[in-house]
């Protein structure tokens, strides 16, 4: 393991402006655990974020809204330890970085020394500039994310796509410049009409990660379960499922429920022996 870190080159913010510049695609995935941040990393990820998506497709609850610090925290330790090469970002959660900028500098931090995090994102356009100065200028590299916000979907009728009206666009184009000018190093766009999302892309000189914004970002990210087909509440129209690991992991479970009411399991191959002459010590073995 120590060799592998030594030999991946770690990606950084300033690559990512470069693959911007050079018209390459940034690739980034949510991981909540260990083993998937591993594989990711193996793959050649660029970033990782640690959703607060997390407390919806982990955790069980109907929306990321009761996620909490203390419980995003530890998993972004496991993902820091499965990973070497991924920029790694924090998602932070409801309520740790609106209230004021001595909360989001403190949560933000926790993230960054607790967390093993390099950066950390938060929802809101020019409402939230100040605060995310505030964070870059304690040393924090922020990501944006504007578009569908989840933490505060009811305050923009729910989860709809947004930028539809010319309106809509200039609003998003207005919210994107104002993190840029804030410090923000990217923007992720979240359900924005792909023009809208050419618009901003083309207009900023930091990069956007849309996630259901269309072709023109300049990179995409996804929640790892959609890709591999573990969350079955309901599929988003703009994520691709790329293996029903859901489906194999049932027929997995099937047929070894099968195979221990049957007897099947375990077999000679899944079991531990005692030398014969030490079996005969133990004497007779009793039925029932």
């Amino acid at each position: 393991m120590t060799e592998h870190r030594a030999e991946r080159k770690k990606t950084t913010i300033p690559d990512l402006q470069k693959m911007k510049v050079e018209g390459r695609k940034i690739v980034m995935v949510t991981s909540y655990d260990f083993p998937s941040s591993q594989i990711a990393d193996q793959v050649g990820v660029d970033s990782i974020l640690v959703g607060d998506s997390y407390g919806m497709v982990v955790l069980g609850y109907e929306t990321t809204i009761p996620v909490t610090m203390d419980e995003l925290l530890p998993v972004c330790r496991a993902v820091n330890r499965g990973s070497s090469r991924p920029l790694l970002v924090g998602d932070m959660p409801f309520l740790s970085f609106q209230v004021s900028q001595e909360d989001a500098i403190r949560n933000a931090g926790r993230f960054i020394k607790e967390g093993g995090m390099e950066a950390v994102k938060i929802e809101g356009g020019k409402e939230m500039a100040l605060i995310a100065r505030s964070i870059v200028d304690s040393g924090i590299p922020v990501l944006g994310h504007i578009g569908v916000t989840p933490q505060t979907a009811t305050l923009h009728g729910g989860y709809r796509v947004q930028g539809r009206t010319a309106k809509e666009g200039e609003r998003l184009i207005a919210n994107a410049r104002a993190l840029e000018e804030a410090g923000a190093f990217g923007i992720v766009l979240e359900m924005v009409t792909e023009e809208v999302a050419g618009r901003i892309t083309g207009a900023l000189e930091i990069p956007t990660i849309g996630i259901g914004s269309g072709r023109y970002c300049d990179g995409q990210v996804l929640v790892l379960n959609d890709v591999l087909g573990l969350y079955s509440r309901f599929t988003p129209k703009f994520a691709k499922r790329y293996v029903d690991l859901s489906q194999m992991i049932q027929r997995a479970l099937q047929e070894y429920s099968g195979e221990v009411r049957s007897g099947q399991f375990p077999s000679m191959n899944n079991v531990f022996s005692m030398d014969p002459a030490e079996v005969s010590k133990l004497g007779p073995r009793r039925k029932g």
